[in-house]
């Protein structure tokens, strides 16, 4: 270790002493609201402890990922500039902000002292006014330095938001001041395009965090500031998000169609319109929503080939394709939860649950808690666990898995993950709010029971709200002898006098349908269960030849059989199954499938598309 770097955590170590109460001080609030009211909050329950499959994959990503996070690399390059990376400061802001998250649901004590360590450390490094990069200041503003910033406040402010410690928002808004001293249209002032790569969307993309600062300030210069930067997307050479988004409606159109970058600058227009009401840019992410999902998501729920958005369905999934991004998956379920936030509707609801079960967890190894940079359906993930953008992403992405398995839509408690958890909350009964828990006891996604323990502190009368899946069939709801039903892509508003310990019974099937391969995989198909995409992992299919021509039976004549047995020791998870096919010369083939979340956690190719001699139409 460095001389330098070790007087620094020295330091630091003394500072995290002096400041042993930060953890204990009360929660600080934004001082704006939104305009535009929450249809879904984006805020934790008082508790929300996931313990199924989901909560085995957020506590590995606590346990093999944040608390072994190389902190050194996280901190080198601020306190020895410059950085050996052009991007190397955007990794501390990823790291805070998902240690944030996590500690607020787990209060985890080793994961608290490591996230105060950075931090001190990170601020320790911020200049008198304000700079808080990685370059010399020569290179000040070029390349990746307003992109370094971005996710600086980020993370400042997301440890701001769980600690209290003020130095956290002081910090920030040095970086909030300097920005706005620095670009704008003013004389003298940089143009933010030149400050910054893919037709300056990577500058512009701080336009989200900006308007976080400006939330928790009320410093109106930062929202100035902001609406600076949506001008800039119209200057020459930039990437003329809005317009392009309300005329061609075409996300491969923006810029230089760079997928990550691009979608960080939309969900900072979503809470400009959250914060404005200007329907234009409601328009313009609707637009990306409906072009996204009909043309260039992967059926598990990410996008990008070679980091870009590309022709009307060209979803290439194959190693060589470096497609599925990490940045791109975390950005995107972010920019669904925050349409879901805004209207309640279920349509981005669904893509969060596809994104979550499949591509965001199926991007880090729930064995090592390595993370693949790209992470294709057609071949081995290529698991890494040197500091890279996207291993810094995807535990974003996994910290923020209690923010969506339960929450308020219209301010009724709403279940809408039936994953064994403990919740506690609050709830209104007309009088008077009280405090209510939520224990789930589940198996899912193994199967569809669940049974809800409601934890009341007297009788009230109140109303819960559960969701019905969209893939979800056969659904009911029991309480205390009475049935509730209902649809697939439903939401089920029970209203009841509530007895402390009242049980609710919940019951649905999980279907498997077959996918066709469409223009990218003509003459294939893949399975999918339930919200899962499975996958045929080569470790657990030895003597498959996977490019055999495979005919599956007849539509609503294949099935799946558990068949956990031929896990091989040591395997993240307990889903198995096999399906019975036919392969050439009408010989039966068995081939095993686990969830691509689960896929090639040992190192081994797996595939998601499977070659069929036989068109889904024949059936």
């Amino acid at each position: 270790m460095k001389s330098k770097y070790l007087i620094a955590y020295f330091l630091i170590c003394f500072a995290i002493i002096i400041n042993t109460d930060v953890g204990a001080s009360v929660a600080p609030r934004q001082k704006v609201q939104y305009v535009i009211p929450d249809a879904f909050p984006l805020q934790f329950p008082q508790q929300n402890i996931l313990s199924g499959y989901l909560g085995d994959r957020y506590f590995q990503n606590l346990n093999n990922r944040l608390l072994k996070i190389d902190e050194q690399g996280l901190l080198d390059g601020f306190l020895n500039r410059p950085g050996k990376q052009r991007w190397v400061g955007e990794h501390v802001g990823k790291y805070l902000e998902s240690a944030a998250n996590t500690w607020t649901t787990t209060q985890n004590n080793p994961l608290k002292i490591q996230m105060d360590r950075v931090f001190n450390t990170l601020i320790s490094t911020q200049k008198p006014d304000g700079y808080l990069g990685t370059y010399l200041p020569e290179n000040y503003w070029t390349s990746w330095d307003v992109w370094v910033h971005k996710y600086d406040i980020y993370g400042l402010l997301a440890y701001y938001r769980v600690t209290g410690d003020q130095r956290a928002i002081d910090a920030a808004i040095k970086i909030g001041g300097l920005l706005c001293n620095n670009f704008g249209d003013g004389q003298g002032q940089k143009n933010i395009l030149k400050a910054g790569s893919h037709t300056g969307m990577a500058a512009t993309s701080v336009l989200d965090p900006m308007l976080d600062l400006y939330m928790w300030t009320a410093d109106k210069k930062y929202l100035e500031f902001c609406k600076y930067i949506i001008r800039s997307y119209d200057f020459a050479g930039g990437p003329a998000i809005v317009q392009t988004l309300l005329k061609d409606k075409q996300v491969n159109k923006v810029g230089n169609a760079k997928a990550y970058e691009m979608l960080s600058n939309i969900l900072g227009l979503v809470k400009m319109y959250r914060l404005t009401g200007d329907k234009n840019l409601l328009s313009v992410s609707n637009n990306a929503f409906d072009d996204i999902t009909s043309k260039r998501l992967y059926i598990t729920g990410s996008s990008s080939d070679h980091e870009h958005f590309l022709a009307d369905n060209i979803l290439k999934a194959d190693t060589a394709a470096r497609m599925g991004e990490g940045c791109v998956t975390t950005t995107w379920l972010q920019f669904n939860m925050q349409m879901f936030s805004i209207t309640g509707n279920l349509k981005f609801y669904n893509e969060i649950e596809k994104s979550v079960y499949n591509h965001l967890l199926g991007a880090e190894n729930p064995q090592t808690g390595c993370v693949s940079y790209y992470t294709p359906l057609m071949g081995a993930k290529p698991y890494r666990c040197n500091i890279t953008c996207c291993l810094s992403s995807i535990p974003r992405g996994i910290s923020l898995l209690p923010l969506i398995n339960y929450g308020r839509i219209n301010n009724i408690p709403t279940l809408l993950m039936y994953e064994a958890a403990s919740i506690r909350d609050s709830i209104e009964t007309g009088k008077e709010k009280l405090s209510i828990g939520l224990d789930i006891k589940s198996e899912f996604p193994e199967n569809g029971k669940a049974k809800i323990l409601v934890k009341l502190p007297k009788r009230a009368k109140a109303t819960l709200q559960l969701r019905v899946p969209v893939w979800a069939t056969n659904f009911t709801a029991v309480i205390n002898g009475k049935t509730y039903t209902g649809q697939p892509n439903q939401i089920i508003k029970i209203e009841r006098l509530w007895n402390n310990r009242d049980e609710i019974s919940v019951s649905f099937s999980i279907p498997v349908s077959i996918i066709d391969g469409g223009k990218s995989y003509p003459g294939y198909f893949a399975i999918r269960r339930g919200p899962q995409i499975l996958s045929v992992d080569q470790s657990i299919n030895k003597d498959s030849n996977l490019f055999d021509d495979i005919v599956y039976p007849t539509a609503g004549k294949y099935k799946l059989l558990e068949t956990n047995s031929k896990l091989p020791t040591g395997w993240a998870g307990r889903q198995c199954y096999t399906m019975q096919l036919v392969s050439n010369g009408n010989k039966p083939k068995d081939l095993v499938l686990v969830p691509y979340a689960d896929a090639s956690q040992t190192g081994a190719e797996a595939f998601v598309w499977i070659k069929s001699n036989k068109s889904i139409t024949d059936n």
